[in-house]
């Protein structure tokens, strides 16, 4: 059986210090915030980044896109979350 996006979102969450949720929902400005830090992203923006911003630089960070401009700023799929899942060291896989 395949992994569920919540599960992904919930394995990413505590990879990077945050708690799980107990029901679907997507990342929250800090959980972003939380996945850059792991990422080792620099946000480089004064005050808090828009969560917008946030999800074009993890994109492009983990080769979702080709560049910042590139980008998609549209809440993460699937496919996006297993790419980020690997990069922050966990597994994408039951």
């Amino acid at each position: 059986m395949s992994v569920t996006v919540h599960e992904m979102r919930n394995a990413i969450r505590a990879a990077t210090g945050r708690f799980e949720r107990e029901f679907e929902a997507s990342f929250t400005k800090e959980e972003l915030q939380a996945i850059c830090d792991t990422l080792e992203v620099d946000v480089d923006e004064s005050g808090q980044p828009s969560t917008t911003r946030m999800r074009r630089l993890i994109r492009a960070q983990v080769g979702v896109a080709e560049s910042l401009e590139a980008a998609d700023d549209s809440t993460f799929r699937k496919a996006d979350l297993q790419t980020i899942s690997d990069a922050v060291g966990v597994s994408s896989e039951s």
